[in-house]
């Protein structure tokens, strides 16, 4: 079985292999990186990234996940996965309040459009409180993970005391999954993208 893998960052070529190795052995995972189509996107995108997304799709081999959220959109209207539609149905599950954290503000709109489209599927609309962490997203690009996933944590731990109604935390980018780790003495669900997406298109490509 063959699945193929939208990146905009290298990074997610280990951290996704590291989940199949663990759920899937037997899974091929093909890796395509195209770091510049995030910054193509933040600049505005428009139909020759579109075109060019959608041949690459085409082509692919086996079901396609896109893991970049601001590139969801239009990945997911060539056919693709969108790695946070699994994470944001979870969370609509949650039936309360949803904390959503990001760190690029291009992210945003398209990560809450999808948990609101996930809500109303499920018929449980309910408050979303966006936790903006821009200023972090250096770290990131940096390759200084582990401090990246502390000031996350940190930050969502704030927020979820100061609300106080949460009933389930969103970390809206695949690269901030390393901070679900850093909270499972929350008390509150701590939803990551990376392994709720390749369950479930491992799910498509076993049919």
């Amino acid at each position: 079985m063959t699945i193929t893998l939208l990146h905009t960052a290298k990074v997610h070529c280990a951290r996704f292999d590291r989940i199949r190795d663990r759920i899937a052995p037997d899974t091929t995972l093909n890796h395509i990186v195209r770091p510049r189509w995030l910054q193509r996107a933040e600049d505005g995108g428009g139909a020759s990234l579109e075109d060019e997304i959608a041949g690459v799709v085409a082509r692919a081999r086996g079901p396609v996940l896109c893991t970049c959220t601001t590139l969801g959109p239009v990945a997911e209207s060539a056919g693709a996965m969108r790695v946070d539609w699994p994470m944001m149905r979870a969370a609509a599950g949650a039936r309360g309040p949803v904390l959503m954290a990001f760190c690029l503000e291009s992210t945003y709109a398209p990560s809450l459009a999808l948990l609101e489209r996930a809500l109303a599927e499920q018929g449980t609309p309910q408050k979303v409180y966006p936790l903006p962490m821009p200023q972090y997203w250096l770290l990131f690009e940096a390759g200084e993970t582990d401090a990246f996933d502390a000031v996350i944590a940190g930050e969502v731990r704030q927020a979820v005391a100061a609300q106080g109604d949460v009933a389930a935390v969103v970390l809206a980018q695949a690269s901030m999954a390393g901070a679900a780790a850093r909270l499972e003495d929350l008390g509150v669900p701590v939803l990551s993208s990376p392994e709720l997406a390749l369950r479930a298109v491992l799910g498509v490509a076993g049919g």
